[in-house]
């Protein structure tokens, strides 16, 4: 069994041991792979305006969402949102149920519509999981992802409205 939950502070050092060596990896996220925890820390926690995470039925954290505006003012009621799963839970549906819980929270939130803005091409199990949860590939950017071993390679705009 899977709760989700509102992060707290105390959640931090559990989400932070995942998610450092995703960034570190530079396969998935437009973030730089040398990022301080601080930094990792303002973009995750500080700066969206919803931060939840996975608490499997022992207590571990192995997921954590943030929701906030894809862009600000008139942009600001199409949501963004980032996902990322522990390596310890990968396969067991935390993504998918991260994803369908970020639709209803943006819903409540007065979102009206969801945008990934660089889906990496190479991370096929994501394109095809937003895929099933409704979401359509709106554009393909040529190179937009300096891939760490694969060097360049394309990125999607992924859309679905609410």
């Amino acid at each position: 069994m899977i709760t989700l939950r509102a992060y707290r502070p105390e959640d931090w050092p559990a989400l932070w041991a995942f998610i450092e060596p995703v960034f570190r990896a530079g396969e998935t996220y437009a973030v730089p792979r040398d990022i301080t925890e601080q930094d990792a820390h303002r973009l995750w926690i500080e700066l969206p305006r919803a931060v939840r995470v996975v608490e499997v039925e022992d207590g571990r954290v192995l997921g954590t969402y943030y929701l906030k505006p894809n862009q600000a003012g008139p942009g600001d009621h199409v949501a963004n949102c980032g996902y990322i799963v522990s390596p310890a839970a990968r396969g067991r549906g935390l993504a998918g149920a991260m994803c369908e819980h970020s639709l209803d929270l943006a819903r409540e939130l007065g979102f009206t519509a969801m945008q990934y803005n660089l889906v990496v091409t190479t991370n096929e199990v994501a394109v095809k999981l937003w895929q099933r949860h409704g979401f359509a590939i709106a554009g393909t950017l040529p190179h937009a992802f300096r891939h760490p071993e694969l060097g360049p390679v394309d990125a999607h705009i992924m859309y679905r409205r609410l």
